[in-house]
Formats: C-alpha cells, sequence, structure tokens
C-alpha cells in the first residue's frame, strides 16, 4: 500500500472519534443557549422548597447546583445561567420528558415503571413510607387504620404501596387524595384525616415546619422502600455520563457529608444503607 494512502486511511480513522464527540442532546441544547433549566418542588422539604428568600433550596438544590458546576467545566463555558422551573407530582415526568426542564430536583422514587419514561442520576437518598399522626392518636402501625381517614397524594409511590400493606394485613381504611404536602398535613391538623401517608423524610419535614409540631409525631414503622434518584431525559448517554460524574466526586469528598449534616442533622447519623449508598456510588475516575 502506498504511504499516502496509509496516511489518508490514519487520517480518516481519527476523525471517526471525534464526529462521535460532538455534542447532542441535552448538553448540546445547554451550549447553545447557555442555560441549564432545573425542576424544583415548591413544598418538598427538606429535599427541595422555596426557601425564606424566595429561591428554590434543599439537598436536591444543592446537589443539583453541583453538578450545574461539572456541566459547565464539561462544556467549558465561561457562565451557564441556570433558570428554575416549579414542577408538581402531577406533572414532573411529563416536564422532563417533553423538554421542558432538563432535570428534576425534587424527591422522587426510582422505579422500573418510570425508567420506561425517563432515566435517572445515581441514587441520592434512601427513605421508605410512614405515618404522621396526632399525638394523642393510638396508630402506631399500618395495622391500625381500621376505619380511619389516611391523606394520601395520588401517584406517588407512596400511595400503591401504603394499599398494598394494607391489603396484606386486611386493614379497611378511608383513603384521602390530597394534591401536595401542605394539603396532607392541613388535613391531619383539621381532622379531615387521622394519618398522612408520605416518606419519612419528608413527614419529618412537615413535623418540624408545623406552627404547634409538639402535636404531631412520625410512627416508628416504615412500610415500603424508597430510593430517590435525580430525572433525566431517556437515552441522553451523554448528559446521564456527567451528572453521574458530578454525583461520584461529591460521594467520594467531604462536601456530602456537609450537605447532609445541613439538611438532615435532625435525624442524628445517616443510617447504614445510606452510608452504604454513598460508598457504593463513589465510582473512581
Amino acid at each position: 500500500m502506498k504511504r499516502s494512502a496509509v496516511v489518508v486511511l490514519l487520517v480518516l480513522s481519527m476523525a471517526v472519534p471525534a464526529a462521535a464527540q460532538e455534542l447532542q442532546g441535552t448538553l448540546k441544547k445547554m451550549k447553545t443557549a447557555g442555560t441549564i433549566v432545573l425542576g424544583y418542588r415548591e413544598n418538598s422539604a427538606p429535599f427541595s422548597f422555596v426557601g425564606s428568600d424566595g429561591k428554590p433550596t434543599g439537598y436536591s438544590i444543592d446537589l443539583c447546583t453541583r453538578i450545574v458546576t461539572e456541566v459547565q467545566e464539561a462544556l467549558s463555558l465561561p457562565q451557564l445561567k441556570v433558570r428554575w422551573a416549579p414542577v408538581t407530582v402531577a406533572d414532573r415526568i411529563d416536564a422532563v420528558t417533553s423538554g421542558r426542564i432538563d432535570m428534576e430536583c425534587g424527591s422522587t422514587t426510582v422505579t422500573l415503571s418510570r425508567q420506561e419514561r425517563v432515566d435517572f442520576s445515581p441514587l441520592i437518598f434512601i427513605d421508605g413510607g410512614g405515618l404522621l399522626v396526632g399525638t394523642s392518636s393510638q396508630i402506631r402501625s399500618v395495622s391500625d387504620l381500621g376505619d380511619k381517614k389516611v391523606a394520601v397524594i395520588p401517584g406517588t409511590t407512596t400511595e400503591p404501596a401504603l394499599q398494598a400493606a394494607l391489603q396484606k394485613r386486611l386493614v379497611r381504611a378511608q383513603i384521602v387524595p390530597v394534591k401536595d404536602h401542605d394539603e396532607g398535613r392541613a388535613a391531619l391538623e383539621s381532622g379531615k384525616a387521622d394519618a398522612y401517608a408520605s416518606d419519612r423524610v419528608l413527614l419529618v419535614g412537615l413535623l418540624v415546619g408545623s406552627k404547634d409540631p409538639e402535636k404531631l409525631t412520625l410512627v416508628d414503622e416504615q412500610f415500603s422502600y424508597e430510593p430517590y434518584g435525580l430525572m433525566l431525559r431517556r437515552g441522553d448517554a451523554a448528559f446521564r455520563h456527567v451528572v453521574n460524574r458530578a454525583i461520584s466526586r461529591l460521594y467520594r469528598s467531604d462536601e456530602i457529608v456537609r450537605i447532609y449534616e445541613k439538611w438532615f442533622r435532625v435525624l442524628g447519623r445517616p443510617s447504614p444503607a445510606l452510608v452504604l449508598m454513598y460508598l457504593l456510588n463513589a465510582v473512581p475516575e
């Protein structure tokens, strides 16, 4: 083979990876616009909520802020603007799939059925379903919910998990649908519901944020497994890789300890399961 032909083949073989590395999908959109759009929940403390300054804040918000820095570095942008967009339980998945937001920074449980529509970051938290009740209540577990009214948000993983727990124990309770956590707590405080069912850490946030927290208590029992992740558009491997790298680097650093203590100090030390989650997702470079 002539030397000139060898040189041509070598140049062509080097050009293929370069083309393959061209930006596509979410990263291309961010590079072009110079903006990343992040979805947040308005009342899902301590993960994602509106702070006293009117801005999104919380554990998930801090993680997403760290991811923004990673994206900015990956795209070599001098500045990457962040536009925050509120989402609800009802529209959060559609907000991701439609492209209205680039990533959801909330308290969404990773499930196989949801993975048919969206992708998720590495796990960011592990929680479980629980019950918030009045201090004077005799409810100590799901078994005590017979003929009681239980508030729950439709469309959450708590709803089917609660139904399954009730059926397993042959307990008949009246389900009271509410639109969000604030309405769930209000139903409990007003007597419209005997208990409010949600993820335990979210219930702790509601209890602490209550006007009279001494009148509410969290039942010890946990009736479901709720692993949280940040939602991304399905099939966007390049963006997901940047997110994975940001989370892995965060988990390998002391910064995750400071973020945990900032938002979950009231819970004490992280559970063994949560510590293991951090360790398993601290993937090396």
